[in-house]
């Protein structure tokens, strides 16, 4: 990791190429007036899409540029403006380091690009880059399509094991973070996420998370494809990856 400072804080980024980044790059005017914005993901906020190669990067390739806001009853005080404890612990950079490590030990997570902070008094503001997966399409558009295969639920029990055999915690591992290109199965999203000792708890309450998230996406999706028989395919997957986490469905 690299670190460039800038008036109002610094950047970070892994690619030495990255070197003429500037705190432009991290706002949507910046890529409009490039012509540069290929489109969108609509959540609680917007999360935009960027093709960099005006920038001299990668022809074909896009980024997707992602601003930290507040949710829960802090979201009430301040919408994105968090207390500055130190730069290791700021979201944006915590979620690029831990990216970037996994990204380097072959996990399937997306490769970061940059992140940045910019400082106002004792609050911090940021912003991440990463790249996008190509072809990708989230759970719930792919199963609102058509259902997977057991192989393919059994697939992503497995994945979701070899992260948490090495630690992984996800804070939000829910259906629309993980995304599914072609065989392939990629978890997105690591805000607040981190690296921590195996154990049961946080393991198993991951997994209680994930069923969640797919019976509210079916509760307001009926035709969503999923079913219970999907759950155990996931598990069966899961506890044959990780033998030694007892789990429950």
């Amino acid at each position: 990791m690299q670190i460039k400072p800038t008036d109002a804080g610094c950047i970070v980024f892994s690619q030495a190429s990255l070197k003429a980044i500037t705190p432009d790059w991290f706002t949507f005017d910046y890529w409009q007036d490039l012509g540069a914005i290929t489109g969108s993901s609509t959540g609680r906020y917007t999360t935009w899409f960027v093709n960099p190669h005006p920038l001299s990067q990668a022809p074909g390739e896009e980024w997707v540029l992602r601003h930290y806001y507040r949710g829960g009853m802090m979201e009430k005080f301040s919408r994105d403006a968090y207390l500055y404890t130190g730069l290791k612990r700021c979201r944006a950079i915590a979620e690029f380091n831990l990216l970037e490590l996994l990204f380097k030990e072959g996990f399937a997570v997306p490769e970061p690009v940059a992140a940045q902070i910019q400082r106002s008094g004792p609050y911090y503001r940021g912003d991440i880059i990463i790249k996008r997966i190509p072809g990708a399409r989230d759970l719930v558009a792919e199963l609102n399509q058509a259902p997977m295969s057991d192989e393919k639920w059994q697939a992503l029990g497995a994945c979701i094991a070899k992260f948490h055999r090495r630690g992984v915690y996800h804070a939000d591992l829910n259906a629309k973070n993980i995304l599914l290109a072609g065989e392939t199965f990629t978890l997105i999203d690591f805000d607040r996420g981190a690296l921590k000792q195996p154990d049961n708890k946080w393991q198993q309450a991951n997994l209680d998370r994930l069923l969640r998230s797919f019976n509210k996406e079916k509760g307001k999706a009926p035709e969503l494809h999923f079913t219970q028989e999907n759950w155990h395919q996931l598990l069966a997957g899961y506890t044959q990856a990780q033998p030694s986490l007892p789990i429950s469905d």
